[in-house]
């Protein structure tokens, strides 16, 4: 158990490292993100120290369970490719121009459309695309107008993290972790819907008074013409993403497993995308970019950062953590625990970890529940608190935006205490009235 937890705590320290001083490497002209390669390093180390079996590895990655990475991975990527598909067609930089331009001269008036539209599309889509799509345009946007970016970024950030947690699909923690304990789709919504709408309203009065100044200042400039430059694709890629989206909201009643949905919706819209593209005579362009655009490395990343939790458990470690943890009120220590330890090991491999926690002992759903809240708005208090934070503090330098670990923790803390304060009281109202 000591060797287990030597190179699992080592492979996180150094993980936590790499992502805040060298996110990325190149070897011979080929650029490497650091994560995966260090979770990679760790399930070495353990198969190599027979601190875990390539049997037992094995048997874990092909385990006929909800928990099953491979499963697990196909819903996302394919949840991913249906929200890229949206992107690369041109929809969300659409609803962003559309968004803006009704705003006028009025910042509060524009944040204000800003955080309901980036709520509305992170809801039905994933947090990561979002963050990835508007954070170009409102770079370009605000230097257009004049006027200070900051806010715009932070809400835009914020509120794909807050409203991520509204649906299963909104992040692939929560699908981890709700498949993990056997929760299907409406039942997460019926007790995630409270918590999420408490901690939105809690983040949107923070944001306000944060930046009321910056606000104050009135825009100038004008922004770019919101078009959609083929109508077809983007209606094709609406459609299969409501079908999926209301197959996913029943898979339990017509006995569907939510992987299987997806992939099919995936392929169904492959499909008739070159149907529609031998008719009308496209090329392939949009689903080449799509599938370029899809985060391959979280692949190797989850599979090794679940390596590492079949070693925990093999050894009994997972057991000595859970029994820390089941002591007092589960809402409070699961959700402040999650918080905590996914900005020591980033928001998946902590989901990864958690899971298994939970299912020792008598861990209630409420728990569950927690963790995924602490999955999501744990994201706040530092960059390392998920990937999304990762690729969003690294895309703020393409376009030009000065914005300092330090600050990031500055603001992130002020509108991450009472979120999640929020968000676990909302939690106590759902346990009671529906758990």
């Amino acid at each position: 158990m000591v060797k287990v937890g030597i190179i699992a705590l080592a492979t996180c320290l150094t993980m936590m490292v790499a992502i805040i001083a060298k996110p990325r490497i190149t070897i011979r002209g080929i650029v490497f993100d650091t994560y995966p390669l260090v979770a990679a390093a760790g399930v070495i180390a353990l198969l190599l120290t027979r601190g875990l079996t390539l049997r037992q590895f094995g048997a874990g990655l092909t385990a006929d369970t909800a928990v099953n990475p491979i499963k697990i991975l196909a819903l996302f990527f394919s949840m991913t490719f249906l929200s890229v598909y949206l992107d690369e067609a041109g929809f969300f930089h659409y609803l962003a121009g559309r968004t803006l331009a009704r705003a006028g001269s009025d910042q509060r008036k524009l944040l204000t459309s800003l955080f309901l539209t980036v709520s509305v599309l992170t809801v039905f889509t994933s947090n990561d695309i979002v963050v990835l799509t508007f954070t170009p345009f409102i770079g370009y946007f605000t230097k257009a107008a004049k006027i200070n970016p900051i806010p715009y970024l932070v809400t835009e950030f914020i509120a794909a993290n807050t409203f991520s947690m509204m649906f299963i699909i909104g992040n692939p923690t929560n699908i981890y972790l709700a498949s993990g304990a056997g929760i299907d789709f409406l039942a997460y919504v019926k007790v995630m819907l409270i918590p999420t709408v408490c901690a939105g309203a809690a983040v949107y009065v923070v944001i306000r008074l944060l930046f009321r100044k910056m606000l104050s200042v009135p825009m100038h400039g004008e922004s770019e013409a919101a078009t959609i430059r083929h109508k077809p694709t983007v209606v094709l890629g609406m459609v299969h993403l409501g079908v999926c989206t209301v197959l996913l909201a029943v898979a339990s009643y017509i006995n569907l497993p939510m992987w299987r949905i997806a992939v099919f919706s995936a392929i169904s819209l492959i499909v008739c995308t070159c149907v529609m593209n031998a008719v009308t005579k496209r090329g392939p362009r949009l689903l080449f970019r799509s599938l370029h655009r899809l985060p391959w490395l979280l692949a190797p990343f989850v599979l090794s950062m679940f390596g590492l939790v079949l070693a925990m458990n093999g050894s009994g470690l997972s057991g000595r953590i859970a029994e820390v943890l089941s002591h007092g009120n589960p809402i409070l220590t699961y959700g402040i625990a999650s918080s905590c330890a996914a900005n020591v090991i980033n928001n998946i491999p902590m989901s990864v970890l958690f899971t298994s926690l939970l299912s020792y002992g008598s861990a209630p759903l409420s728990a569950v529940y927690a963790t995924i809240i602490g999955s999501n708005l744990g994201a706040y208090l530092t960059p390392v608190g998920a990937l999304a934070g990762i690729m969003w503090m690294s895309l703020l330098k393409t376009v030009g935006v000065d914005f300092s670990f330090g600050k990031f923790v500055s603001y992130g803390v002020r509108i991450a205490v009472p979120a999640i304060a929020a968000a676990l009281a909302g939690l106590a109202v759902s346990a009671a009235l529906l758990l």
